[in-house]
């Protein structure tokens, strides 16, 4: 399953992370340096077991917790209306 951003939301990256602006109503949501590698990589089509993978790199440790992480977050970014999923054509 693909993900997009939701219209009138937009993105910005920080020093820090991402920021999402949901322009419709005036809320923002700040993600940390990884929350923002995994929203890129579920933007840019990876399934969120593949996405749970990219920060394994940087914190192989954390392997028993990565795709309990990854679906913590698409789950609040869905519960928030922020992201969405995308259909490509036929």
């Amino acid at each position: 399953m693909t993900f997009a951003l939701v219209p009138g939301v937009s993105v910005a990256d920080t020093e820090n992370g991402t920021v999402l602006l949901d322009e419709r109503n005036g809320r923002y949501w700040m993600l940390n340096r990884t929350g923002a590698v995994v929203l890129r990589c579920l933007l840019d089509g990876e399934s969120p077991e593949e996405t749970a993978h990219t920060p394994l790199r940087r914190f192989p440790d954390a392997a028993d917790q990565a795709t309990a992480h990854v679906d913590s977050l698409l789950d609040a970014l869905r519960t928030a209306k922020v992201i969405a999923p995308w259909a490509a054509g036929p």
